[in-house]
């Protein structure tokens, strides 16, 4: 299937700004993976953008088309979230991986079903928590885990940002909004960090006045764990810029700064304190986070391993997300069936790939820039 060249054949889906900002760029990073095709409805997109490339362009109508031409061995897809499971499951069916933009799609019904697609097919499935290859963050979630830093006992993050009402992130409604797009990040990392999962979940929102925006554009919430831990975090769409986290517990606390996002210069880096009032920094060189997620994913499908930030990773994150916005519609606390993952994050998945060059938002090709 793979040839002499032993390199995973892509299909970008979607030529947004992730794809053009950082996927497309991170790809030439790894030695085992290329791209082959691109999907897009935009035809500046399947001509400028296929030809920077070296692509062939297909149009979605023609999706069918290339899942079936041989030309592919699995799928980045990097459309809206409330796409994701049109595009998700037939390639899983035809047999073609699949990469899959987090969140995993715009409804827990919807995650199912590309769960669903994955055993029907036999194809492998990952959601690109592109984080769970990062040196920094994969070293805190293994020393968290592995009972450093005490008895967890607390949580707390911000991730905001000032985003486009004509982006598409800025009118798709709540799938669309700040919740599923930032608030999975200090989801993701508290229950990685915790090792466990959310049993209740409660929501507060704001609509900044002035903003066109379809729904809250300013969220916080507040999850209670087994064991009596807490976690809160506040996202938004319409604030200065900001991000990181708190984790603290018996022994010592962690803040970790910059903690959720990417770029050639950008390098996770958290302070420990312990209790007896001893800090150290624990910094890290920047790396290729996409271009990291894609050589990890690509080496479970030519080694036949099953990737750890699997459906199942994903759904567990998407059952909040559902619970957050039913409690943002009733204002009262949801309460979460327990849950038990079956796989966690572990040390060798940390990879250290150089950063690519990232075009900057003027450069990239027929898109609507995502900040404000």
């Amino acid at each position: 299937m793979f040839g002499l060249t032993k390199k995973v054949r892509y299909a970008v889906v979607g030529g947004g700004q992730i794809s053009q900002q950082a996927f497309m760029p991170g790809i030439a990073r790894t030695n085992n993976s290329e791209m082959t095709a691109l999907v897009t409805g935009d035809p500046v997109k399947a001509d400028k953008l296929a030809k920077l490339y070296k692509l062939k362009a297909y149009s979605y109508a023609q999706y069918g088309e290339l899942l079936a031409s041989g030309e592919i061995d699995a799928v980045y897809i990097a459309t809206p979230n409330f796409l994701h499971m049109q595009y998700a499951v037939p390639a899983l069916e035809a047999g073609i991986h699949v990469l899959l933009e987090k969140p995993m799609a715009s409804s827990v019904a919807e995650a199912e079903q590309i769960i669903a697609a994955e055993k029907k097919g036999g194809a492998k499935l990952m959601i690109a928590y592109r984080l769970h290859h990062e040196p920094g963050t994969v070293e805190m979630i293994t020393r968290a885990r592995a009972g450093e830093f005490g008895d967890l006992r607390a949580f707390s993050s911000t991730f905001m940002q000032n985003v486009r009402e004509e982006n598409s992130r800025g009118h798709n409604g709540y799938w669309g909004g700040p919740v599923p797009d930032m608030g999975t990040y200090p989801l993701n990392a508290v229950r990685n960090l915790f090792g466990q999962e959310p049993i209740a979940v409660h929501a507060v929102g704001t609509k900044t006045p002035g903003r066109r925006f379809n729904f809250h554009d300013t969220v916080a919430v507040t999850l209670k764990f087994a064991d009596d831990r807490i976690a809160q975090f506040t996202v938004s769409y319409a604030t200065a810029s900001s991000e990181g986290f708190e984790l603290v517990g018996t022994k010592a606390s962690i803040h970790a700064a910059p903690a959720f996002m990417f770029g050639p210069t950008t390098s996770i880096t958290y302070v420990e304190r312990t209790a007896d009032g001893k800090e150290k920094t624990h910094a890290f060189d920047p790396v290729e986070q996409f271009g990291n997620e894609t050589q990890y994913f690509s080496d479970c499908i030519l080694n036949d391993r099953h990737p750890e930030a699997d459906g199942q990773e994903g759904l567990f994150d998407m059952r909040v997300l559902a619970a957050v916005e039913r409690s943002l519609e009733t204002g009262e606390t949801v309460t979460l069936e327990p849950a038990t993952r079956t796989r966690h994050v572990t040390a060798d998945q940390a990879l250290k790939l150089k950063p690519a060059k990232e075009p900057s938002e003027d450069a990239m090709i027929s898109i609507i820039p995502q900040s404000a």
